[in-house]
């Protein structure tokens, strides 16, 4: 008997342990989002074509498209979204229906919180910061961050998630550079810091982006060693949003534009509003018909 009790304290005070560790990463996660939400202007400037006038012409029909003319310039976008994450392999994806939240807003940071709607339970969060994922709610099963490799990588995702959802963060200033590609093609340089990222985006005669990429800092290979590899996305589904013009339907993933190419992340956005400084009639988010 005194074993078994022995057997149930610790485990109980295992699961005490456990439980903490998640509150705590929930109180991060919220930490961090408002502090990024923090840098939506109060009081934005428009948007308007002699803001773009010195960029290159697919540069400036980007903007032409994903922007409205008169629109407030919102770097800080909110988004919701449904779809599939891989947590297997090329060979063997082993999709999962999946369900997130996340806040963005280059060059600052974001957080992206996730949870699985089918398979494994795993949830978690990934952001600038750290990588935590957990099964049941409770048990980690990753736990990374914190160190100079994940913080460009994660540098490299939300400069090019910036492209799809946030194109008000790359508008011409300090620290966002343009340079011109080929005719449908040009190139956003982002510095914070010590961290430089270059993405490309190619665009339709319209202006529509049609597929980001660019060399990302990752260890996602067979021997597990960070270094540059290609990574990019598809975007389709444009839909209006409080003067903005963004992508509802995104795949992304690893080896982009090589015969590995792996789309580990396919996603469908219900909903994208922005914080503080946006348009405060919530009723005006653009939400799944």
């Amino acid at each position: 008997m005194t074993l078994i009790l022995l057997v149930a304290v610790v485990a109980l005070a295992g699961l005490l342990a456990l439980g903490m560790l998640r509150a705590l990463d929930h109180r991060a996660d919220r930490a961090e989002w408002d502090r990024l939400a923090r840098h939506q202007p109060d009081s934005p400037e428009r948007f308007y074509p002699d803001l773009i006038s010195d960029l290159p012409e697919p540069a400036r029909r980007y903007f032409s498209f994903t922007i409205r003319t008169g629109t407030p310039i919102l770097p800080v976008a909110e988004i919701e979204m449904r779809g599939r994450f891989s947590l297997g392999t090329k060979g063997a994806p082993n999709y999962q229906a999946m369900e997130a939240r996340q806040i963005l807003a280059s060059p600052h940071g974001f957080v992206w919180a996730m949870r699985t709607r089918s398979g494994l339970p795993v949830s978690g969060s990934d952001s600038a910061h750290w990588t935590r994922f957990r099964i049941v709610g409770l048990i980690p099963v990753a736990r990374l961050g914190g160190d100079p490799d994940h913080t460009r990588s994660a540098f490299g995702r939300y400069v090019a998630e910036a492209v799809i959802w946030t194109p008000a963060a790359l508008l011409p200033g300090p620290g966002v550079t343009w340079q011109a590609g080929d005719e449908n093609t040009a190139r956003v340089t982002v510095r914070h810091g010590a961290l430089t990222q270059s993405v490309d985006v190619t665009v339709d005669a319209q202006g529509r982006p049609e597929r980001v990429e660019f060399q990302r800092w990752s260890n996602a290979n067979p021997d597990k060693v960070h270094r540059l590899q290609p990574f990019g996305a598809l975007m389709s589904d444009f839909r209006d949003v409080d003067g903005y013009r963004l992508a509802f339907r995104v795949e992304a993933g690893n080896m982009f534009g090589t015969d590995e190419y792996f789309p580990f992340f396919l996603a469908d956005v219900d909903r994208i509003r922005f914080p503080k400084g946006a348009t405060p009639d919530e009723s005006n988010a653009v939400q799944r018909r």
